[in-house]
């Protein structure tokens, strides 16, 4: 019996597969180019894992659990049959258990691919973070892996970090949406964590802009820097060559306005001699003289001061008392111009006014009006 019929193949833990006369002659001999080597080619895939790879199945029983939060309940409940579904065409066993709270999944004597329960334990986590079940259950395919990216623990204040999560879901999802067309991966974003779904490179991507974003670092950088990149990923030209002069360099804006203190504490010359010693209450009497004064002249000499300094408090109060009697300053006035008023002399007025009297009496004695 052959050995890798015997023991799970380590190529079988990532999803791949050893088969005999896998390995072509050509490189044993090593006549192929190494760089089609490294290249992949077009539309490549790797075979799936089938009985025939490990017909005599696994040795032991493997399990893991995870718990889910009760507002979980109701949709695992209503998909829960379709999990089952699932998971029994990989001959894993899963168990619901609403007491607890918790999912649990098991191998059986029939499964025969080993990393099938590492798949099934990620379907169970992504269901316990709120992913649908039509996106969790393709993490059963080959060519797919999920992330699960704690982001709570990055940001301290709370405020800033639901900021920043909704920076990186954007108006009605629009961030997300185009994170997602360009990535090739589902993201969902559900509390504290970042569930992403999809291909690896694609995940790699996604977990480098989820904590970028909470870094302070815009999404929209990042996005742009993956539209670059899918457009030079076409051009078979450039595959070998480095993309750096192609992608934009983006700098931070905000460090230069940074507030300054408004006390500067500025560093003194370093001496080698230590300050000189302050003058004691002594020395400075010594100094003005005031030691050798008699008590009496010393008394006399403060209360000099203390008049001093309320005379000039004194006419300092009285200052702002009489700036309230001060006149203001009156405005000049500017005499109209005589080609635009018109003057009236006495008589002129008078003759005016007795015709108006005349034209009221007048309109008082038609009878017309009197009926009115």
């Amino acid at each position: 019996i052959p050995l890798f019929q015997t023991f799970p193949p380590t190529h079988a833990l990532h999803g791949g597969s050893v088969r005999q006369g896998s390995v072509p002659g050509a490189v044993l001999e090593g006549q192929v180019d190494e760089s089609e080597l490294l290249t992949v080619p077009d539309g490549w895939k790797e075979p799936a894992f089938t009985r025939e790879d490990n017909p005599r199945g696994l040795l032991e029983e493997s399990s893991f659990a995870t718990l889910f939060p009760k507002y979980r309940e109701a949709y695992l409940k209503e998909c829960w049959p379709l999990v089952q579904k699932a998971l029994n065409e990989h001959h894993v066993n899963a168990t619901l258990d609403l007491i607890e709270g918790s999912i649990t999944v098991t191998t059986t004597k029939k499964t025969f691919d080993p990393y099938v329960i590492i798949r099934a334990r990620d379907l169970i986590k992504l269901l316990a973070r709120s992913v649908p079940f039509e996106q969790a259950v393709r993490i059963l395919q080959d060519d797919t892996a999920c992330d699960i990216i704690k982001i709570g623990s990055l940001v301290r204040n709370r405020e800033r970090f639901i900021k920043r999560r909704q920076r990186l879901i954007g108006p009605k999802g629009s961030t997300l949406k185009a994170l997602e067309l360009l990535t090739n991966c589902y993201i969902m974003v559900q509390g504290n964590t970042v569930s992403a779904l999809g291909p690896f490179n694609g995940l790699k991507e996604v977990r480098k802009v989820v904590l970028d974003t909470m870094k302070n670092i815009h999404p929209i950088y990042n996005i742009k820097t993956l539209m670059i990149k899918r457009e030079l990923s076409k051009d078979p030209e450039l595959r070998t060559q480095s993309w750096e002069r192609f992608l934009p360099q983006f700098k931070h804006k905000n460090l230069n306005k940074r507030k300054e203190p408004k006390k500067k504490n500025v560093k003194k010359e370093y001496t080698p001699f230590p300050p000189p010693q302050p003058e004691s209450q002594v020395d400075k009497e010594l100094a003005s003289g005031e030691y050798f004064l008699k008590e009496s002249q010393k008394k006399r000499k403060r209360v000099e001061e203390i008049k001093a300094k309320q005379a000039e408090a004194i006419s300092r109060r009285q200052e702002e008392r009489n700036k309230a009697f001060i006149p203001p300053k009156e405005k000049l006035v500017v005499k109209p111009k005589k080609g635009n008023v018109c003057f009236l002399s006495l008589e002129s007025f008078l003759l005016f006014f007795l015709k108006l009297l005349s034209f009221g009496w007048w309109l008082f004695s038609q009878p017309r009006y009197m009926e009115r």
